[in-house]
């Protein structure tokens, strides 16, 4: 079982939302997404989980992972709806993850309501889930061309 992702970026911050399960097979695809939204974003980064049916381990210490690399280019990475059977709790070498009941709290502490209307996230994001707006697809596989819908 993998993970889908869904980058949605609003005026000063991104989100990052996923569906699926975020353990050990889909460590690779998360950190490959965290990377994108490195290179492509600006500002904190909120993680949506309201769709991620849970996470082992190896997914927790992921995303504590992707927290240290956001913080090293001057970013904050922040949790919205973790999964209701676990918590994260990072060693003291990680920085603060500050954590929101669910994202429309996230998104209010912020108090920025602009937001681009540009959306981007794996092809199989729009087979089993809704897309509030358009969804610029971008291929996670190399071999896979990217698609771009107006």
């Amino acid at each position: 079982m993998t993970i889908e992702w869904r980058y949605t970026t609003h005026h000063s911050l991104g989100v990052l939302s996923l569906a699926g399960y975020l353990g050990p097979d889909a460590v690779h695809r998360f950190t490959g997404a965290i990377g994108w939204v490195q290179a492509r974003g600006t500002g904190p980064v909120i993680l949506d989980l309201t769709e991620l049916r849970g996470w082992s381990a190896a997914g927790r210490l992921a995303v504590a992972q992707a927290a240290r690399q956001l913080h090293s280019d001057g970013r904050r990475l922040e949790l919205a709806a973790i999964p209701a059977d676990d918590s994260l709790v990072p060693d003291s070498t990680h920085p603060p993850i500050p954590v929101h009941r669910d994202l429309p709290t996230a998104l209010a502490t912020h108090r920025d309501p602009a937001w681009d209307g540009r959306e981007r996230c794996t092809d199989e994001w729009l087979d089993t889930h809704t897309s509030t707006d358009q969804c610029l697809m971008q291929a996670m596989h190399s071999n896979e061309p990217s698609k771009e819908e107006p």
